[in-house]
């Protein structure tokens, strides 16, 4: 067996090169490989197929170490042999042991690349590279090397354990969650918009199979004959047009329980597997209470709308205040199953350098109060639709003949003209419509001038292009009288924006302390102190 031991480098004058040129002549790289193809050849000639693999895996090999050897030589050469102090290695037939300061995946045991991973790197040394000082340097590889192992052991605290399988499932789990609440959402509004929200006057929890025979469809027509909306807008409705509206909210209700299942089933198989921490268990446990709490609050909107209205000029339709708490909890279920699941696929926020994080940091303090305006404006589109507010004043940007119309404060007390009032309800709509695209243009516009990550840029353009696009959405339906495509569209707009605007603000929250750590050691300059 032979050995070098690195440890002895640097001491006396000449030490390192003697040492470098020694190694070097004793194994050559030429000779090196020849013998390795010769070795991985002679035993497979009786196989043709273990002779053909056996040399694409040495030619591989071969390619690996060359690189490797091609990025070595762009390094400081006072760098190599400084990494090369205090490290061992022992070779004999099969294997080369490293000290404890290398590690080496677990993956790669059996590469040639992971025994000789240094090899080309003594080849770009040159003669006169050292002298007889003793240098400390800090290279960026040994930097990522100890702050990688740092942050896993000290730094972060993820939301699934058992690895990267687990964390992918409940990742994939969570986005197709939030996607199923998206379609209930959109959705529901269809179902607003097409007056269907009415018809089935009664409700049960774990729901129930819809009427099979002319029998039961004549005894559930004849529930909804009895309710305030039949008498006062669809007198004389046959009970085929009564079937449209019962499929359409029942498609509703019982789309919702599906997603109850979705949720359950899954989070019970996680949760017997181990993948879940206790953190994200009570997490998804309240999210999972609040969906079950959406039903009821469904029901308390509908059963509203079956009450006879204070007057008889005024048509049947539920509460705007009960609207609007039924698609804010929606918005907030949402938007929890998806900041959740991006968490869960991405525990830090992209940063590449310590400047990106500080480009990041800016960014916040706009991205944050953004985003509170455009839920702010989704909400009120709430009122909108609970007051049918976009059948009035169908013109923009004036309000009819008017820039604001004069009844705005007409209701008392005067609060209740902010919710109830259409002409202020529309209004309200339209100036937080305008301050949103404001907001977020000024957003893309002070982000030019700063440095950031790529994606972010790519977040905020993204963002820009859907709220001109919402805008765009909601003039269009104002100004065609609210039709059932371009309101639900709207509608869906108005949740698409909100999840970008939730991507952004995940991406540029603020990195876990190991990791401000790690990139601050990497932008620091390496230094050479001579004794």
């Amino acid at each position: 067996m032979r050995a070098w031991d690195w440890t002895a480098i640097g001491e006396g004058a000449g030490g390192e090169v003697a040492a470098v040129e020694a190694w070097m002549a004793k194994s050559p790289a030429l000779l090196f490989f020849s013998f390795s193809i010769l070795l991985h050849s002679v035993p497979s000639l009786l196989s043709p197929v273990s002779f053909l693999t056996s040399n694409l895996f040495c030619l591989r090999n071969m390619f690996a170490i060359t690189r490797l050897g091609s990025l070595l030589r762009r390094c400081n050469r006072t760098t190599i042999v400084s990494e090369l102090k205090g490290f061992s290695r022992v070779y004999n037939e099969s294997s080369l042991q490293y000290s404890s300061r290398f590690s080496v995946p677990e993956h790669c045991d059996k590469c040639l690349i992971s025994r000789f991973s240094s090899f080309q790197a003594f080849k770009s040394l040159p003669k006169n590279s050292v002298n007889h000082t003793t240098r400390k340097m800090s290279t960026t590889a040994a930097v990522l090397n100890s702050t990688a192992a740092e942050a896993t052991n000290s730094g972060l605290k993820l939301l699934v354990t058992k690895g990267p399988h687990a964390q992918k499932a409940v990742g994939i789990w969570l986005f197709g969650c939030a996607a199923w609440v998206f379609s209930l959402v959109v959705l529901g509004g269809i179902t607003r918009l097409t007056r269907s929200g009415l018809s089935m006057t009664d409700w049960k929890f774990t729901g129930g199979l819809p009427p099979m025979t002319q029998e039961e469809w004549a005894q559930e027509f004849e529930k909804y004959q009895q309710s305030p909306e039949y008498k006062r807008v669809n007198n004389g409705m046959s009970v085929e047009d009564f079937k449209f509206i019962y499929w359409m909210e029942y498609a509703h209700r019982m789309w919702g329980r599906g997603l109850g299942l979705v949720f359950a089933f899954p989070f019970a198989y996680f949760i017997a597997k181990g993948y879940i921490t206790r953190q994200l268990g009570l997490r998804l446990s309240a999210l999972f209470a609040l969906g079950a709490g959406q039903g009821l609050i469904g029901w308390w909107m509908v059963k509203s709308g079956l009450e006879e209205p204070r007057s008889e000029w005024v048509q049947p339709r539920v509460s705007p205040y009960r609207l609007a708490t039924h698609l804010t909890s929606a918005f907030v279920i949402y938007c929890g199953i998806l900041w959740t699941a991006l968490s869960v696929v991405m525990p830090e926020p992209p940063s590449g350098a310590l400047n990106w994080v500080h480009g990041a940091a800016k960014i916040r303090r706009l991205a944050l109060p953004a985003s509170f305006i455009v839920g702010l404006t989704a909400v009120s589109g709430a009122y909108v639709a609970g007051n049918d507010a976009g059948h009035a004043y169908n013109t923009f940007p004036k309000m009819g003949d008017v820039w604001i119309p004069d009844d705005i404060f007409s209701m008392e007390p005067l609060i209740r003209n902010f919710f109830e009032n259409t002409s202020l309800v529309q209004l309200n709509h339209r100036i937080l419509a305008m301050t949103t695209l404001s907001a977020i243009g000024a957003l893309w516009f002070y982000s030019r001038r700063i440095e950031m990550h790529p994606a972010v840029q790519s977040l905020i353009k993204s963002t820009l292009g859907m709220v001109a696009l919402q805008v765009t959405l909601g003039l269009s339906t104002l100004l065609m009288y609210v039709p059932t495509s371009l309101a639900s569209a709207h509608q869906a707009g108005a949740l698409t924006l909100l999840s970008l605007m939730l991507l952004l603000v995940h991406t540029v929250r603020k990195p876990s302390p190991a990791l401000l750590k790690s990139l601050a050691s990497v932008s620091k300059p390496s230094t050479v102190k001579v004794l």
